[in-house]
């Protein structure tokens, strides 16, 4: 295999137009991973998990969005931004049963939560309605995780 160097970079305004920047006029999904670790203990629950332990989170957040003038759905940094303001910072090596609303700490209470916080930053800059959060995923170990998407929240929305 050989490799070229390029002569010559692209230059915007001489080889390539602001009106070029945007390829398609469609809706893509965008997506970003976190890690975070935290402590929590189950209530209700005969297990394990009864007991104070710790997990390494993953939390997957999907957004879908056209694309702006530029080619940019939402810039990837304001998705990390978000996500680390509104849970990540909450959340990471803290004792969840003390600092989540009151509430049994699991994956499944938790996704719901971590959705209305990003949502609610979404509408607060100014992204939504063009920008959606689509899917929430919390892994709680690498093979269980729980989820909510965007169908999901708005049926229980206008079910009442």
């Amino acid at each position: 295999m050989t490799y070229e160097i390029p002569k010559h970079t692209q230059q915007f305004g001489t080889d390539i137009e602001e009106h070029q920047l945007r390829y398609h006029n469609r809706r893509v999904l965008v997506s970003k991973e976190f890690t975070f670790d935290s402590a929590h203990h189950l209530h209700l629950y005969e297990g394990k998990c009864k007991s104070l332990h710790g997990h390494t989170y993953k939390l997957q957040t999907i957004m879908s969005g056209k694309t702006d003038k530029r080619g940019l759905t939402i810039d990837f940094a304001d998705m990390k931004r978000i996500a680390k303001e509104r849970v990540i910072d909450k959340l990471d090596h803290r004792y969840l049963n003390e600092v989540l609303p009151p509430m049994n700490t699991t994956a499944e209470n938790m996704v719901v939560w971590i959705y209305e916080q990003i949502h609610e930053a979404l509408v607060e800059e100014g992204h939504y309605p063009d920008i959606r959060i689509e899917e929430i995923r919390l892994w709680e170990t690498p093979t269980s995780y729980a989820a909510v998407t965007r169908e999901l929240m708005e049926a229980d929305e206008h079910a009442g």
